[in-house]
């Protein structure tokens, strides 16, 4: 299912204030489509014709109050849910009073600057996120089901739906034991009655213990004829749910069950992102975009040991008289020629090598599936490459020395950077520029 574009109007009787909140929300959402209208009746017309996800007004319009716009979309059977932002100068104390009466989610004091609202609109769209997601929907009653998938589609949601819970699991376990554990889906909703081999409590139980997907990677929110009171509730809660509705449903809490949800949903992903990137940050050298020697120590046994990638080359290659380029020339063009020569390598040997800033002006590379002739030729290659490079404008050769597990009875990643750093001090005591293994 293709990510769904998030609809946004902007109500507001200057044409410059529209200007400059359209091209903040462009810039905090940038797959946003965005709707202007310059009054308040303009505003009731788009919305009779067209579902927003999120509707940000003025105070002040030129036919009518912002809070009485809020009103009004708020009596409209289509948008009471969606989150209203009014922007305003100097009105704190009416909105704080008059504010949540009239429906307005959130309020922004346009004396703060608009640099303070792209600010304000990031952690706006963090903490109400509105009615956009996936859905994997599980109801065996068709008339049920249609019921439901027309109210959730309505309020801009993606429904994905099946009348089983093997099939639900099946669409699940396709992508959720992948590296990336990206299902395609924010929620399941399930009914915990269903027919067949599974109920609805079984499909809870697996996405729990089968797949390991937790309450914050994947909610589920339970649907049960349950009454309030009845110890069912504790045994829905006890199968890994993260909430549920009893029947019959009914709208405005399936959708703010469905919208507390979609929040935990996307902080797990702003949090997983988060966490990759620092990740990523630990194990990367800032400069070149290379793996740094951190990531070599803790990753190249493992890499040399692993039978499926032998025999694995290795390369020690070191930038010629690179002192003499830092003397001569200063630091920051010392810094340029390695971040061009990181490219260079990154961009230049296939995804599976491993690629190491080992210090200073030296290299390691590691090359699964690799003997040693094509090692060779792939190393002179890199040397030739290299040379015609004339990074940050200055002309540079390398020299690379080179060993092979192929030679080890027990390799080890001491034994083949060992082998490879004498073969590369053989290549300077040969006169650089060239590759000695």
């Amino acid at each position: 299912m293709n990510p769904r574009v998030t609809q946004i109007l902007v109500v507001d009787g200057s044409e410059v204030a529209r200007t400059i909140v359209t091209r903040i929300f462009a810039e905090e959402l940038p797959h946003a489509r965005i709707t202007l209208c310059g009054t308040g009746q303009e505003a009731i017309t788009c919305m009779r014709s067209q579902h927003f996800d999120l509707i940000s007004t003025a105070l002040m319009l030129p036919d009518m109050d912002g809070l009485d716009l809020s009103r009004q979309i708020r009596d409209d059977h289509i948008h009471q849910y969606t989150p209203i932002i009014v922007v305003s100068g100097n009105a704190d104390e009416r909105l704080l009073r008059e504010g949540f009466a009239a429906g307005v989610t959130d309020y922004f004091d346009k004396a703060l600057g608009y640099q303070a609202f792209a600010v304000f609109l990031r952690d706006f769209t963090r903490r109400n996120c509105g009615l956009v997601g996936r859905i994997l929907y599980v109801e065996d009653s068709a008339t049920v089901a249609a019921q439901t998938i027309r109210l959730m589609e309505r309020h801009g949601l993606q429904v994905q739906h099946t009348t089983n819970a093997e099939d639900a699991l099946d669409i699940l376990l396709t992508k959720s034991l992948g590296p990336d554990r990206n299902t395609g889906v924010d929620i399941v909703v399930t009914d915990f009655y269903l027919k067949g081999h599974l109920t609805g409590g079984d499909l809870l139980h697996a996405i729990r213990v089968k797949l390991r997907l937790s309450q914050q990677e994947m909610p589920v929110l339970v649907i049960t004829a349950t009454e309030p009171g009845d110890a069912r509730q504790a045994e829905v809660f006890h199968a890994g749910a993260n909430d549920f509705v009893s029947k019959p449903i009914i709208e405005e809490v399936l959708l703010a069950r469905i919208r507390s949800l979609l929040l935990i949903k996307q902080q797990f992903n702003a949090l997983k992102a988060q966490t990759e990137e620092m990740h990523q940050l630990a194990i990367t050298d800032s400069l070149t975009g290379v793996r740094n020697k951190r990531y070599l120590l803790d990753n190249g046994e493992q890499f040399i040991a692993d039978r499926r990638k032998q025999p694995v080359a290795a390369m020690l290659l070191d930038i010629d008289h690179f002192k003499k380029i830092n003397d001569n020339y200063g630091h920051i063009t010392g810094d340029r020629i390695l971040e061009e020569l990181g490219r260079l390598l990154i961009s230049n040997l296939r995804d599976d090598t491993l690629v190491i800033r080992f210090g200073g002006e030296e290299f390691a590379v590691l090359i699964p599936r690799c003997g040693p002739d094509e090692a060779h030729r792939r190393a002179e290659s890199l040397r030739a490459q290299v040379e015609s490079l004339r990074p940050a404008g200055y002309p540079i050769t390398i020299s690379i020395g080179l060993a092979s597990t192929a030679s080890l009875t027990t390799p080890s990643l001491t034994q083949l950077l060992t082998l490879a750093d004498r073969a590369l001090y053989a290549a300077k005591a040969r006169g650089r520029n060239q590759v000695c293994a």
